[in-house]
């Protein structure tokens, strides 16, 4: 089996979200794997991330973009398989998540396509928004292959994935990123809608329980969504790493 890594988008404003993805997702690994966060500062740092940025209304403006970005992570998520030094594997996931399954049996479901010769899995969605905002007032998008960055799992072998260059990322529109403009077609595997479940969105088949939540409009952490389905789960969660 290849090496995995697990690697999760961190914003400052949603630092409970991100160590309740982080937890819950750690708690339920048969297997001990590395999970990290991305950072914005961080990767700036080490001359990973060199994308001109603005604060316009109190919000990220992405100048490439000439676009709102909705969280820190916005085009740093493609950063992942560098990151991943070991190579392998390696699972990106948005911070705004509720993890319920193993992720070691998405990892060995993919590794037992091996002969698929995907560059990249990730649940094909086809998510059209119903509303103008999400979340804390951020500005909601509709494109093509919407939510499939969100989580997502890059052979950082596979030659294709070679092409997704820093340069690239650092010059890309975020929309081409987004949507995958290393990639062919035939090089994006497709994994099973339960391990990315965008709530009010997704819809999966009866007596199936989803392994992965994504708030993808907004948590329980925030204002107006306190009811959220797996709301309950969500805190309790935050408590167990609170107060453990």
């Amino acid at each position: 089996m290849k090496p995995v890594s697990i690697w999760i988008g961190y914003d400052s404003r949603e630092t409970a979200a991100f160590a309740v993805a982080r937890e819950s997702a750690a708690k339920r690994l048969t297997l001990k794997v590395p999970i990290n966060g991305i950072m914005l500062d961080d990767v700036k740092s080490r001359g990973l991330y060199w994308r001109p940025t603005e604060r316009r209304l109190g919000k990220m403006w992405d100048v490439i973009s000439g676009h709102q970005m909705s969280t820190e992570f916005a085009i740093s998520r493609f950063l992942t398989p560098h990151l991943a030094a070991q190579g392998g594997l390696a699972l990106f996931s948005d911070c705004d998540v509720l993890v319920r399954g193993n992720l070691m049996r998405l990892f060995g479901e993919i590794n037992g396509r091996s002969g698929e010769d995907r560059a990249l899995w990730c649940v094909k969605h086809k998510h059209i928004p119903t509303s103008d905002t999400k979340m804390d007032g951020q500005l909601q998008t509709a494109y093509g292959r919407k939510n499939w960055s969100s989580f997502m799992v890059f052979d950082c072998d596979h030659p294709a994935t070679k092409r997704l260059t820093l340069e690239m990322i650092n010059a890309r529109r975020g929309l081409d990123l987004h949507q995958f403009c290393w990639l062919q077609d035939d090089e994006i595997g497709e994994i099973d809608p339960k391990w990315n479940y965008l709530v009010g969105h997704t819809e999966l088949p009866e007596n199936t329980e989803p392994k992965v939540v994504h708030y993808t409009d907004g948590g329980p952490w925030f204002e107006g969504f306190s009811d959220v389905p797996y709301a309950d789960e969500w805190r309790a969660e935050l408590r167990r790493f609170v107060c453990r």
